[in-house]
């Protein structure tokens, strides 16, 4: 018997109800799980010193002490401290979008010898733990008389890393090779292509790799704990280590500071998360 062309086929893919059910509860559960510590984080920003070790945790604060959000900021120079993380934050991400886009492209849409090889070599030094080259580029930074300045922070990004140039490469591959064909025959060059097609074409894999810099160099500890000696120069994530003293920490600071530092990170992954998502899965992750 011929099938109905009004009839509906089910996939058998598809969970039913049930499944569904079971489907959304577990994710509503992991999501409770992941966002509790992050809850944890914003209730107790507003506790007091002694409510914060009370045991059972006391999740809802009672009452509400709105002013460790302003004696936190003013305990140290943080207003200093945001002005010096977003100084790194942006040159990072400027530096790491532009020279990782062009590393990619030389890689992608010329052909030249060695290329792969280049590639390859460059994929292994992610292999490379960032202990092992700790000791070389502080003899290298020292040598400069950067130690205590800015720039070990921020020129690194300006030499491409091998994971941006990796996400960007996978994107550039699946751009029409015709579109830099008919460039080059109305007589484009090289970098009018570059700028001009591929990477209005490639915003969304832009967007991820500033996402991943701008993140990565606002929670840098470990950077600013190694070059950076004058206070004037510190960063937020080192401004918050200054919360331990030698006769005890100041925890409910230490937690609202804390949460001022982390929302901005959560509203921009917030109002980015499409353009996010779209350009890992354009990419090469995307397998």
């Amino acid at each position: 018997m011929k099938a109905d062309r009004g009839a509906v086929v089910s996939d058998p893919l598809q969970p039913g109800p049930a499944g569904r059910v079971l489907v959304y509860g577990l994710l509503i559960l992991f999501s409770a799980i992941f966002a509790a510590p992050f809850f944890w984080l914003v209730t107790s920003a507003v506790k007091r010193p002694e409510q914060l070790m009370a045991y059972p945790i006391q999740w809802i604060p009672d009452p509400v002490v709105w002013s460790n959000f302003r004696e936190g900021w003013e305990f140290r120079p943080f207003s200093l401290y945001l002005r010096n993380t977003l100084y790194v934050a942006v040159l990072s991400t400027i530096g790491s979008v532009l020279s990782s886009s062009l590393v990619a492209y030389g890689l992608t849409r010329i052909e030249w010898p060695g290329r792969r090889l280049l590639f390859v070599t460059l994929i292994g030094t992610m292999m490379l733990p960032g202990q092992v080259v700790m000791v070389p580029l502080f003899a290298l930074f020292v040598r400069l008389g950067w130690v205590d300045t800015f720039k070990p922070l921020w020129v690194p990004a300006f030499f491409a890393g091998a994971f941006y140039v990796y996400l960007l490469r996978g994107f550039f591959q699946a751009i029409p090779r015709d579109l830099s064909e008919a460039a080059t025959i109305d007589g484009a060059s090289e970098w009018a292509i570059y700028w001009r097609i591929v990477m209005p074409l490639a915003r969304p894999a832009l967007a991820t790799v500033g996402l991943f810099a701008f993140i990565g160099a606002w929670n840098d500890f470990v950077g600013p704990l190694i070059y950076i000696v004058n206070e004037n120069n510190y960063t937020l994530a080192l401004g918050l280590s200054m919360f331990r003293g030698q006769y005890g920490t100041y925890w409910h600071y230490l937690l609202a500071v804390s949460t001022l530092v982390t929302i901005p990170i959560v509203v921009l992954f917030f109002f980015t998360q499409r353009t996010f998502i779209q350009g890992i899965t354009m990419t090469g992750l995307k397998g």
